[in-house]
C-alpha cells in the first residue's frame, strides 16, 4: 500500500476548458495524468489530491469529472481549492463522490498508518505583502478551520503521525514562518504536509522539503511531471 499525491487536476466541468492557454505542457494534460495514474498507482494505494479539481461553477457540472477521476485506481482523498465554486455543502459533495473517494473540509480520516487532516488555507500575509482586510478575514478564517482539522486528527488517532493537505502553500520560501506554519509545529505529530495552488515559476517559490521538523511537498499537476508523485508515509520514530 503506496501513498501518492497530485494537485490541481483542473478538469474541465462541463465546458471547453483547454488548459493548453497556460502553455503547451497543459496540452491533453488530464489524459497524460491518467495513463501515469493507471501505470503507477495501484487500487491498494492511497493519492491525495488538494483542490483545483475541477472548473465547475455547480456541483452537477462537477459530477462527470469526480466519476473519471473516481474510475482511476485507488482510495482518493480530497480537499477544496479556491477555485472549487462547485463545492457547495460537504455532506452535498460527499452524497455525489463516487465509491473510494473521500472529501476532507477542516477535518480528518484515518488512513491507517497515518491519519490525514485538512483545509483549503489562504495566501499567507507578510510585511513585503500585506492582504487587504476582506482576505484577512479568510486568513483568520482559514487559521482557524486548520486548527480544527488538526483537533480533529488527534481525537481520531491521538497515537498516529498526522500528514496535513491543504491547497495553499502554508508559506512560501522566502518567509521564514506563518500561522500555519507555526501552528503545524505545534502539534508534535505533524511530519508531512501536501499542497498545490503554485504553478509555473511560481512553484520554485513554495516550501519544499524539511522544515521545523515537518517534511514539505508541493504537488501541482504541472509541477511534478503531470504524474501523481509518491509521498513516504509519516512516522514517529524520529519523535
Amino acid at each position: 500500500m503506496r501513498l501518492f499525491a497530485i494537485g490541481d487536476l483542473h478538469m474541465p466541468g462541463g465546458d471547453e476548458k483547454p488548459m493548453d492557454v497556460f502553455g503547451p505542457q497543459w496540452d491533453r494534460h488530464f489524459l497524460r495524468i491518467s495513463e501515469n495514474w493507471k501505470r503507477l498507482v495501484s487500487p491498494e494505494d492511497t493519492v491525495l489530491i488538494p483542490g483545483d479539481i475541477s472548473w465547475a461553477m455547480q456541483l452537477e457540472n462537477a459530477a462527470p469529472d469526480l466519476a473519471e477521476i473516481g474510475a482511476l485506481p485507488g482510495r482518493k482523498i480530497l480537499c477544496k481549492g479556491n477555485h472549487e465554486y462547485w463545492w457547495s455543502s460537504i455532506s452535498r459533495v460527499r452524497a455525489c463522490l463516487p465509491k473510494n473517494m473521500f472529501a476532507l473540509q477542516f477535518d480528518a480520516m484515518d488512513l491507517g498508518p497515518c491519519v490525514v487532516c485538512g483545509t483549503r488555507g489562504w495566501t499567507c500575509p507578510t510585511e513585503k505583502n500585506p492582504l487587504p482586510e476582506g482576505e484577512m478575514k479568510i486568513f483568520r478564517r482559514e487559521v482557524e478551520r486548520l486548527r480544527a482539522a488538526l483537533d480533529r486528527a488527534e481525537e481520531l488517532a491521538p497515537e498516529k503521525p498526522i500528514l496535513v493537505m491543504m491547497h495553499f502553500p502554508p508559506r512560501m520560501g522566502e518567509d521564514p514562518e506563518s500561522l500555519f506554519t507555526r501552528m503545524l509545529e505545534e502539534r508534535k505529530h505533524v511530519r508531512t504536509v501536501v499542497y498545490g495552488h503554485l504553478h509555473g515559476p511560481a512553484i520554485a517559490g513554495g516550501v519544499s522539503g524539511i522544515h521545523g521538523g515537518i517534511d514539505y511537498h508541493p504537488v501541482s499537476c504541472d509541477g511534478i511531471g503531470f504524474c501523481p508523485t509518491e509521498i513516504p508515509w509519516p512516522s514517529l520514530s524520529n519523535s
